[in-house]
């Protein structure tokens, strides 16, 4: 029999009553004793999964961390440094449908069958990707990446949710981020060392050896987990999850397209149409009262989203800043990116050993401040007076931000939603996830496009999407005590 998830009242409780908002300091999770690790997530009967969630993640994170490291290196070669932005958005726009598609698929059939045909579509884009003549097939090719790389966060989710108790899920949210780590100390700079030696192809092509591998123990795992007890999803109901996943991604394309046309009608007419459009989908493939921020975990759902547009609003720049602004070359670029990724997964240990004893929605409370007063700081890092380097530190201290809160949001999910539709709600929350990044990386692409054309380079550009990803962290904060529910 599988583990039944927690309902509220027996998991952690997300109230908070007036004499702990009078004190502050009390505001800690009251639990028992930490369970034994007999079970533990390396127990024989959970190896295969932990094993095979963290090499898909590792693959997962050499892809981005590869692929944000070479892409200027790409853009000169092909062209078109006004798309460069694009080659972000498309993954992300094709992940909506991945997401989508998968999370009825679920309750359909199970998670073996959507995550061998996701993998594969992910292997598919790889390989036109390292073949792509020109950067609208690079588009094209990471967009049907990211139809493929959208099932496997949903699939994990759900994993973790009908596998493993609550006092283990922190931990292994934490041992997903430590799945960065070898692609984050290395990733960027063998990616910018084969890109600039040898040649970009190869950083696409070279992963595809990898799917084999993560893909068969991932296969193993999944097949071993226990079956869910969601109820089934109908044919219509299906149809319908389909419908509007089109529809949500045109209001995506929309919104990218109008932010990054030449004319300005078309600018402001394709931006407000596409952000109603998107809207009007993502209220209908989100838990009731997601966009409204209501109490509990659609709050969770809708902040997921804000802090990944916050950080990803700059994380696709940091390369293109290093490399074209302060004259870095792309081996040297990517280190910045690693020390984002160790950082993050230091963030997220911390919040797994400290789980016990601090709420996660003081961790988001935290985190938000970190994200948004780092991003902050690199724009300093325009300024030829001020030392490049220090894009290294002041990046690693977003990515400490985004450890300490990014996975807090699935906890909560997980803690308090229904049984019966965690499956939804948890794709609800990949979708704002993608949401956001791509939504983040779309108008930060505007920005530069736009200061490109206009023969500045990208420098004012990018500072455009850092003060539009410090801004949106700062709403975050503002918004996250929405995470409790109604006090009594």
């Amino acid at each position: 029999m599988p583990e039944a998830l927690p309902e509220p009242s027996d998991a952690v409780s997300s109230e908070v009553s007036p004499e702990e908002l009078a004190h502050p300091e009390s505001l800690r999770v009251h639990v028992g004793p930490v369970p034994a690790e007999e079970g533990g997530l390396w127990s024989p009967a959970r190896r295969p999964l932990t094993l095979g969630l963290v090499l898909t993640i590792t693959l997962v994170a050499a892809e981005a961390l590869a692929v944000s490291t070479a892409m200027p290196v790409v853009a000169r070669d092909l062209g078109g440094l006004e798309l460069y932005g694009l080659v972000f958005s498309a993954f992300f726009i094709g992940s909506l449908f991945g997401i989508v598609v998968v999370a009825g698929l679920i309750d359909r059939v199970g998670v073996v069958a959507p995550f061998l045909v996701g993998l594969g579509l992910f292997a598919i884009g790889l390989a036109i990707a390292g073949a792509s003549p020109s950067m609208a097939v690079l588009i094209g090719a990471r967009f049907i990446q990211g139809v493929g790389g959208g099932t496997i966060p949903p699939v994990a989710y759900v994993a973790i949710g009908r596998s493993l108790p609550e006092h283990l899920r922190p931990r292994m949210f934490a041992m997903l981020s430590t799945a960065w780590i070898l692609p984050g100390v290395f990733g960027p700079a063998i990616a910018g060392f084969v890109a600039e030696t040898f040649h970009w192809r190869f950083v696409f092509l070279g992963l595809l050896p990898l799917i084999v591998v993560s893909g068969s123990m991932a296969y193993r795992g999944l097949r071993a987990m226990p079956a869910g007890h969601a109820a089934p999803v109908g044919a219509d109901s299906f149809r319908r999850r389909i419908g509007n996943a089109v529809v949500l991604a045109i209001g995506v394309v929309m919104l990218t397209a109008g932010l990054a046309s030449e004319t300005p009608a078309i600018l402001v007419g394709g931006a407000v149409a596409g952000l109603v459009v998107t809207g009007l989908a993502l209220r209908r493939l989100t838990p009731p009262g997601t966009l409204r921020a209501r109490r509990g975990y659609p709050s969770a759902v809708l902040l997921r989203g804000v802090l990944t547009f916050a950080f990803f609003c700059v994380d696709a720049y940091v390369a293109l800043l290093l490399v074209e602004v302060r004259g870095w070359s792309a081996t040297a670029a990517g280190v910045a990116l690693t020390a984002a990724t160790l950082s993050w997964t230091a963030g997220s240990w911390i919040q797994a050993r400290l789980s016990y004893r601090i709420r996660a929605e003081r961790f988001v409370r935290i985190g938000f401040p970190v994200v948004a007063v780092s991003l902050a700081a690199l724009g300093l890092v325009l300024l030829p007076a001020v030392p490049a380097w220090l894009a290294i530190p002041i990046f690693a201290v977003a990515g400490f931000g985004m450890g300490l809160t990014y996975s807090q949001f699935a906890i909560i999910v997980l803690r308090d939603a229904p049984p019966a539709i965690v499956g939804t709600v948890t794709a609800g929350l990949t979708l704002s996830d993608v949401i956001g990044t791509a939504l983040g990386t779309g108008v930060a692409a505007a920005a530069v496009a736009t200061s490109v054309r206009s023969g500045l380079g990208p420098g004012p550009g990018i500072a455009v999407a850092v003060v539009v990803g410090t801004v949106v962290a700062l709403l975050g904060f503002v918004i996250s005590p929405r995470l409790r529910t109604t006090v009594r």
